[in-house]
């Protein structure tokens, strides 16, 4: 028979009180005489230890004063002047004070310095001095130091006396300094109250220690005698035999320790099992596994043969009990019949569940009906396709017809376990065919089973017999169909076809049908909606961009733009063409992305043409940009709800006159400037802050720039993704641009695009590619006026003669009228020096330019006015005119069309 050997929860008896007797350990049981036996050793051991560190401290503090006497004696005797000091006339009278003050602070009991006859110099005691040395002096004359203990003056001594050595090497007087054995002792003594704390604390420890495990035994035998430790054993092995339920013990190793009837009738294990390790029982596997995983179980179900069984399993290591697990068997052979449909449910809530998290993971329309079509197959259906309508395809609400349906569908899903199927492929249009259980599911509104596919493609067969038939020859043989609904509008059909599967589908099939594909309509729908959305945030940001370069001969330009995958964003460039044959170039970035962001660019890219026209340079105009931005935040939402509007912007004006840029930025990166010569560099700009921000100051940086140089302006998306950082990404494009240092600005483009752009952009990319031109200096003419209105006539004498060298003499007799109003209005109240300067560009420039700060403005004269006409003409007269404003005070400039 098998024993079991346990811990019983049986108590002992209450006495009369009803209280738990209690019974003080006793010498003569073997509990007891353990702890007398461990109390006495640890005793032993106490007082062992404390005699030891007695004499060790007492040992180490007598070495410590010899080592210390020794230290002290030869420290003063090699101190400074004290040859000289015991030369001189009166030794004790240098040496006293020094001694007596060098042994208060070694903590020696004295230092005494001697002749070489042994007669004291120094001395703690003063009537000492002169007085014979007390010790052995002998090998200290002969340069060796000596380490005694005497009875001095003072008592007895740990003494070191050492020699004075003149720089000859002789020896001159000697140095003694001891310690009295009195200090050392003390010493030791302080310490012994300590040693015998610390042995009491640690007897009490291990005391307390042995009283704590004698009692720990008593409490696990809960004071039971031998009898009735044999009774409960009894009871206990009765109990485990006559249960109708099997117990198995594992130990730590995993062994089995014991087995029950019950358990070896369930697993069918042999006489001699126990002791054996569990994977050599022959169990099944998933038992074996089980019992092996060491997991705490509860009622889980596992088949053993023709058995199912519940299994639980507990550790036995809870409350301080030996390593291992025990486990119970419970018959449950009555859930066969119930488990195939189980499993069935539960593979059903298996694929319910992938399919959760396979569906919808983009926002993209197609791409979420292909993934229903994947996660049916092959667990669901052997073949599966998806239509949608087209206007879904667009983002549109699907257009239906008078049954309901959508007027036109698309195939967008397919999947299947070969890849011959005889379907529809994706992309091509999918008639509607009246009569077909795929048009009874549209009109209908819900699933529709075709449990024998003959009977039901019959209309399908008239309307397209060659199609059907290859369904049919192909095996096809059921159909299942669902609506793709949304919002109670319908997207689309999803149609599960089975060909190797035998059994048709059944209504628990078309329940899961409609939990997929309603899932799927969810995710399609927010597809569309986003579609749609997206769609119209891409419109809006294509109508705010530029659609063109604009004419202008000081650059050529060239400039690419790709908006984000994930949606649009809020960068932007433009070419702005300015007086006096300059042009302005303008990359910017908005935070954020979507319709904020690209409405918000639209707003600075208006705002920056408009500060343009003003001709502002770069800083200032950043500055009028920044407080704009301000203002945008300020004005979006009275409660502050909306987004920081927050941006940066980077804005370069090339003049191809004097081959100079002026440029500044926001927070915008650093442009790069190709040089004629191949070598690339990123010009030093003062950061500044982004706009919106901080609201400091900008500062404009002027550079010289060669003809056939390029500037590469661009956006963070370009040098930035998630696997580049933007150091590398900017090293990336200095070298791209320099391999090819020929390029034109689309060129160059496109080969700054193919090395750098990201497979999947996450953010949009501006880059703008401009090379510079000269005007040539045959096409400038600069005259210097002096402020004397006699010299406009001579003025306007050299322009006509220039502009007949030009071949302009159609635009003679205009521009004499122009430079005239402006040189006399520059004469009567601008400063010198005055300037006249005509550029022949595009169309014909006059600038006229003084020291002074006020510009003039267009007004209508009266009839009786005598002045205020000279401006009107200009403007009639002339394209274009205006003032810009510069370092040294302004310029008046107007522009006439060329014949």
């Amino acid at each position: 028979m098998v024993r079991f050997r346990g811990r019983s929860r049986t108590l002992p008896v209450p006495d009369s009180t009803g209280r738990r007797p209690w019974s003080p350990i006793s010498v003569r049981t073997v509990a007891g005489q353990v702890f007398v036996l461990q109390v006495v050793i640890v005793l032993l051991l106490v007082v062992a230890a404390g005699t030891e560190l007695v004499l060790q401290s007492r040992h180490d503090t007598s070495a410590e004063a010899r080592n210390r006497s020794l230290a002290v004696a030869q420290t003063y005797a090699n101190s400074p002047g004290i040859v000289a000091a015991l030369r001189s006339p009166n030794p004790t009278a240098v040496l006293q004070p020094s001694a007596e003050a060098a042994r208060k602070a070694t903590g020696v009991d004295f230092i005494v310095v001697l002749n070489t006859d042994g007669i004291r110099y120094t001395h703690p005691k003063p009537d000492r001095i002169g007085k014979k040395f007390v010790g052995n002096i002998a090998p200290a004359l002969a340069g060796q130091p000596v380490i005694e203990t005497v009875n001095g003056t003072i008592g007895q001594l740990v003494q070191a006396t050492v020699p004075v050595d003149a720089p000859d090497g002789t020896v001159v007087g000697l140095v003694s300094a001891g310690i009295r054995t009195a200090e050392i002792s003390s010493t030791a003594n302080r310490q012994l109250p300590l040693l015998l704390l610390a042995g009491a604390g640690a007897l009490a420890l291990a005391t307390a220690g042995t009283a704590l495990v004698m009692r720990r035994l008593r409490r696990q035998t809960h004071g039971l005698g031998p009898a009735e430790m044999t009774r409960m054993y009894e009871h206990h092995d009765a109990v485990l035999h006559a249960v109708r339920e099997g117990v198995l013990i594992l130990d730590g190793s995993g062994r089995l320790v014991l087995a029950n009837d019950e358990a070896r009738r369930l697993l069918g294990l042999p006489a001699e099992a126990e002791g054996g390790a569990v994977a050599d029982l022959g169990l099944d596997r998933p038992l074996t596994a089980l019992f092996g995983s060491g997991r705490t179980v509860t009622d889980e179900v596992v088949r053993a043969g023709d058995r199912l069984l519940a299994v639980n399993i507990r550790s036995t290591e809870v409350n301080g009990g030996p390593p291992g697990h025990v486990v119970t068997l419970r018959d449950s052979t009555e859930l066969l019949a119930l488990s195939g449909r189980v499993e069935l449910a539960g593979r059903r809530l298996q694929l319910l569940y992938d399919a959760s998290g396979a569906i919808g993971t983009t926002l993209d329309v197609s791409r979420t009906a292909q993934e229903l079509a994947d996660a049916a197959v092959p667990a669901f259906a052997d073949f599966v396709t998806v239509d949608l309508a087209e206007a879904v395809l667009r983002g549109e609400e699907p257009a239906v017809g008078l049954d309901g349906a959508p007027l036109q569908m698309r195939r967008v899903g397919h999947s299947g376990i070969r890849d011959d199927s005889p379907f529809i492929p994706v992309g091509d249009s999918v008639p509607l065919v009246p009569g077909t259980p795929r048009a009874r599911s549209m009109v209908t509104g819900g699933a529709v089973i075709a449990e024998d596919l003959r009977a039901a493609v019959r209309a399908w067969q008239a309307y397209q017999p060659e199609r059907a038939t290859g369904v049919l020859e192909y095996g096809v043989h059921s159909l299942l169909t669902v609506p793709l609904q949304a919002r109670g509008v319908v997207l689309g059909m999803a149609s599960f076809w089975r060909s190797e599967r035998p059994e048709p589908f059944d209504e628990e099939d078309r329940s899961l049908a409609e939990e997929l594909v309603a899932r799927a309509g969810v995710s399609i729908d927010n597809a569309r909606r986003y579609t749609r959305e997206h769609a119209m945030a891409v419109t809006l940001q294509h109508s705010l961009l530029p659609g063109g370069l604009p004419e202008q001969s000081a650059l050529d330009t060239a400039y690419r733009y790709l908006p984000a995958q994930a949606g649009v964003g809020g960068d932007w460039f433009d070419v702005i063409p300015l007086s006096g044959a300059r042009v302005a170039l303008v990359v910017g970035d908005v935070v954020g992305h979507g319709l904020h962001a690209a409405a918000t660019m639209g707003r600075l890219r208006t705002a920056v043409h408009t500060f343009s026209a003003l001709d502002l340079p770069p800083d200032e105009l950043l500055g009028h940009l920044d407080d704009l931005v301000n203002r945008l935040d300020q004005d979006s939402s009275p409660d502050g709800d909306s987004p920081i509007t927050g941006a940066t912007c980077l804005y370069a004006i090339y003049d191809p006159v004097a081959l100079r840029c002026t440029m500044a930025r926001a927070g915008h990166l650093l442009p790069a400037l190709v040089h004629p010569d191949g070598s690339v560099e990123f010009p030093e700009l003062p950061a500044g802050a982004p706009l919106g921000t901080v609201g400091m100051p900008f500062e404009a940086v002027e550079i010289d720039v060669p003809e056939g140089s390029r500037l590469v302006l661009y956006t963070d998306g370009l040098v930035e993704d998630r696997s580049r950082d933007i150091d590398e990404g900017l090293e990336t494009l200095r070298v791209t641009l320099a391999e090819h240092p020929d390029g034109t600005p689309d060129q160059t483009c496109d080969t700054v695009l193919a090395r750098m752009l990201p497979a999947s952009p996450t953010d949009d990319i501006a880059l703008l590619v401009a090379r510079t031109r000269a005007l040539p200096a045959e096409k400038v003419a600069v005259w210097d006026v002096p402020a004397d209105p006699s010299a406009v006539s001579v003025i306007r004498g050299e322009v006509s003669r220039r502009l007949e060298e030009w071949g302009l003499d159609d635009l003679a007799f205009t521009t004499e009228l122009v430079l005239s109003e402006l040189v006399t209005n520059a004469i009567r109240y601008g400063g010198e020096p005055i300037g006249v300067r005509l550029l022949l560009d595009r169309t014909l420039i006059c600038e006229v330019s003084d020291t002074g700060s006020t510009a003039p403005h267009l007004r209508y004269a009266a009839s009786t006015d005598e002045g205020g006409r000279g401006l009107f003409l200009v403007a009639q007269f002339a394209e274009r005119w205006g003032t810009r404003y510069t370092a040294t005070g302004k310029v008046i400039w107007a522009e006439q069309a060329l014949p």
